[in-house]
């Protein structure tokens, strides 16, 4: 039977999903399960590792047994996954030591305070690995981890346990811990790699306390790293050959191959990109510098700029399952559209902090402008606008650190969102080109393990595969500067 179909496996924060994929670039298939979010204390966030491997063994027993899916058809597998959420195992038997820590936690936002009191530390960091120096990234995670799991660090030292990223761990379990590795857009997260050397820096995992031993072998993004291995309703020998982490394989998935291409992912957080090829290109207004892919292990490594939004569609989830406002996520752009604007109401969604261009840590959501008049429709409104005012603010920072930027192509879950899409084009003045692939996560997965076991041959053919569903062009006569405005100022209080 001929292998033509390529599964990416993307694990979110909030769920799993299996993309299957032809060699035509269809997707032909997709399952999704959603597994428990751990909050211990205010600020922190968990994952059970046990969770995710059980909702992805699921998600793919799923999709092999739907009929236009065989196993036997399955030529390689892609992981992309939630980027900086690091974890510890056993390398006996893969057993988690503790759960994983996931990207939005913020428990060690004092020691990177301590750090940042060193001289010198915060610039070394920014320079070498392209980040700011905060929590969101997974170097004082596994410091955490090293330092409050009993014994640890002892067996740390003696090579017993394994850290590493979510990818790491998703190709331990499928090879049965025959390869630990990870690829240089996940490496790139961890404040541990050096931008230039494409390996782990010796000066920063001594600072951070990380033994280099633990961490994963950093591998390109697009080879095979091992094969299937007892995996139940898997056949053994399936190629893992393609990984990045979740914002760069929507790059990839969104075909934005050359120096100047940007996109936005609304997911979770929201993640704005843009393509720098093989320049390292650092910001002046807090955005990060970042490993995008690497085709292949004697390819060139490409870059990109990064801004993250904490809290997107998070924000969301929040006002359905927080405040009850409505039943489905979908549903509040029904809810939004029954009012014209939201009157002087202000959400800043900072209930994780707030992200690029401020980077506090400390930062806590608020709602302002609340007056006798507000309804649930202007709050829905206005969650909507926070979310596109802290993208405006990210591709502000673009525009002064790169100039012009052109279209701007966006995808996940909430640019299915019309409503959103068109404040979004309305506040930067910049066309908003939505995709008819909103899987675009998934998609660059696939297209990574493609070309990495030759069932794709080169990028050109994922550019041709790419089609447009709608564009939004900015709308006349709308005043965002007073938006802009009351944003600035609650933002300022947050």
């Amino acid at each position: 039977m001929t292998k033509d179909i390529v599964l990416a496996i993307d694990q979110g924060t909030t769920g799993t999903t299996v993309v299957a994929v032809d060699r035509n670039l269809n997707v032909i298939a997709k399952e999704n399960q959603e597994f428990r979010q751990i909050f211990p204390k205010p600020g922190w966030v968990e994952h059970d590792l046990e969770d995710i491997w059980s909702s992805t063994v699921q998600t793919l027993g799923a999709i092999l047994s739907r009929p236009e899916v065989s196993a036997e058809r399955v030529a390689a597998i892609g992981i992309t996954n939630q980027r900086e959420t690091v974890g510890l195992w056993e390398r006996a038997d893969g057993q988690p030591l503790h759960n994983a820590i996931v990207w939005q936690c913020r428990r060690t936002a004092e020691r990177c305070d301590a750090l940042r009191a060193e001289q010198d530390k915060a610039e070394t960091i920014r320079r070498k690995t392209g980040l700011v120096l905060d929590p969101y990234f997974s170097g004082t995670k596994i410091e955490w981890l090293l330092d409050h799991v009993p014994d640890a660090r002892k067996r740390a030292q003696a090579g017993e346990i394994a850290a590493g990223t979510i990818d790491s761990f998703l190709v331990w379990r499928l090879t049965g811990g025959q390869a630990h590795v990870t690829d240089v857009s996940n490496a790139s997260r961890t404040m541990l790699f050096n931008l230039e050397t494409g390996q782990y820096d010796e000066e920063l995992a001594a600072w951070l306390n990380v033994p280099i031993q633990i961490l994963p072998e950093i591998r390109s993004s697009a080879e095979v790293y091992g094969e299937t291995r007892a995996i139940p309703g898997l056949p053994d020998g399936i190629p893992i050959a393609g990984m990045a982490g979740d914002q760069q394989s929507a790059l990839f998935g969104q075909a934005c191959f050359s120096p100047g291409d940007a996109k936005c992912t609304y997911g979770t957080g929201a993640f704005l990109l843009m393509n720098t090829g093989e320049e390292i290109k650092y910001s002046n207004h807090g955005l990060l510098t970042t490993a995008a892919w690497k085709l292949g292990p004697d390819a060139p490594m490409n870059y990109a700029v990064e801004g993250a939004v904490f809290c997107a569609g998070a924000s969301v989830q929040w006002l359905r399952d927080g405040l009850e406002l409505f039943e489905s996520a979908p549903d509040i752009e029904n809810l939004a559209n029954q009012v014209e604007n939201s009157g002087d109401v202000v959400f800043v969604p900072a209930l994780t902090g707030l992200g690029a261009p401020h980077w506090r840590a400390d930062a806590r959501g608020l709602i302002a402008g609340l007056t006798r008049d507000t309804t649930r429709a202007h709050l829905a409104r206005a969650t909507l606008e926070g979310i596109a005012l802290q993208c405006y603010e990210v591709l502000n920072a673009m525009k002064q650190d790169v100039g012009q930027l052109g279209d701007i192509r966006v995808d996940g879950g909430a640019a299915a969102n019309n409503l959103l899409m068109q404040i979004q084009s309305n506040l930067n003045g910049q066309t908003v080109v939505r995709p008819k692939m909103l899987e675009t996560t998934a998609a660059g997965a696939a297209f990574l393990a493609g070309l990495g076991a030759g069932v794709f041959k080169s990028a050109d053919e994922i550019t041709a595969a790419w089609q447009e569903d709608r564009r939004f062009e900015p709308e006349q006569g709308i005043d965002t500067n007073s938006l802009i405005t009351k944003w600035n100022r609650a933002v300022s209080k947050a």
